[in-house]
């Protein structure tokens, strides 16, 4: 236990036979139960977790749960949290199965939901000193671009790293969401930040050591992963504002956005409009010239009303 609250972590493991025992040996003696959720491996990784359930000091608080396919690391969590649920832990923290997360940082990651202060946490890579040092080059610009379009569809402007899966919830937080519907794969950790917002679930970032090149092999593919990720995001987008400025609680940041929508499709209209005139006749039009200007300049206008407003709304989830 820790500060009198019972502690557990959901570690997702897939193929992670070369460093699951690590992250056992490793974890903190505080920590109540382990859960190793096993996304159907095709290595030794659940042999490797049944030998410390067999034998050794990590044995009585370590539970193994295998999913019978791949459905990846999202549903994998979701699994750990209902399991951690059921078994009446207060606090639950996720940390991969590879390694890539110190567990001298738990503490730091827990503590801020185990005082009450928030719902939920999530480790920053990127405030951690000479990060951009650290982090692989294309590692960083994808986490980069997916943290910054993340900000706009989960409506917490204050969070970044959102690829980071280190993180801590109540389990108030895991009873209160509607886990079911969370994403399954990569873009679980995006996802669950847009369903927070709407729960009106106070998160906050705690600044954690990036590891790398500790054994671990990334399945990760960005020319895969951005364009999916992307997609989900204006997804999830989408449903806050539906849910969230609409449904439970009306808000004129939706005219905003709608103003800007509609100005930005007619500056994609107008430009067309002009480079087609341009081509046939050498010549741009001056009044389609400055309709263009006209709307995109307002079309942005709207979109940044839009954001402020929002942000100011959501001020409060710190």
């Amino acid at each position: 236990m820790y500060k009198s609250k019972k502690i557990a972590v959901v570690v997702p493991a897939h193929n992670e036979e070369l460093l699951i025992g690590r992250v056992i040996e490793t974890m903190p003696k505080y920590v109540d139960r382990i859960y190793i959720v096993d996304d159907a491996s095709r290595d030794k990784t659940v042999s490797k977790v049944k030998s410390y359930l067999a034998t050794g000091k990590h044995r009585l608080r370590l539970r193994l749960i295998e999913l019978e396919e791949n459905q990846g690391v999202g549903a994998a969590i979701v699994a750990g949290y209902r399991q951690a649920s059921k078994d009446g832990m207060h606090v639950v923290a996720v940390m991969a199965g590879d390694a890539q997360m110190n567990p001298d940082e738990l503490k730091a990651i827990i503590d801020p939901v185990v005082t009450g202060e928030v719902d939920y946490t999530k480790g920053n890579r990127l405030l951690y000193g000479n990060a951009w040092k650290m982090i692989p080059v294309y590692r960083f610009l994808g986490n980069s671009f997916l943290s910054l379009f993340t900000k706009f569809s989960s409506g917490y402007w204050h969070v970044a790293d959102s690829q980071t899966g280190y993180t801590a919830i109540s389990k108030e937080v895991i009873d209160l969401l509607p886990l079911e519907k969370l994403y399954r794969r990569y873009g679980y950790p995006n996802h669950i930040l847009t369903m927070l917002n709407v729960y009106s679930c106070r998160v906050r970032d705690v600044p954690v050591q990036p590891i790398y090149n500790v054994g671990e092999v990334s399945e990760i593919r960005l020319w895969k992963v951005i364009p999916t990720i992307s997609l989900l995001l204006l997804q999830s987008f989408l449903w806050r504002i539906w849910e969230k400025y609409i449904l439970r609680d009306f808000h004129p940041l939706v005219f905003f956005y709608a103003l800007g929508l509609l100005l930005f499709l007619a500056s994609i209209a107008l430009g067309i409009r002009l480079i087609w005139i341009w081509s046939l006749n050498g010549a741009i039009p001056s009044i389609n010239a400055l309709a263009l200007l006209f709307t995109s300049i307002t079309s942005f206008q709207a979109f940044f009303f839009a954001m402020w407003f929002d942000m100011d709304y959501n001020r409060h989830l710190r």
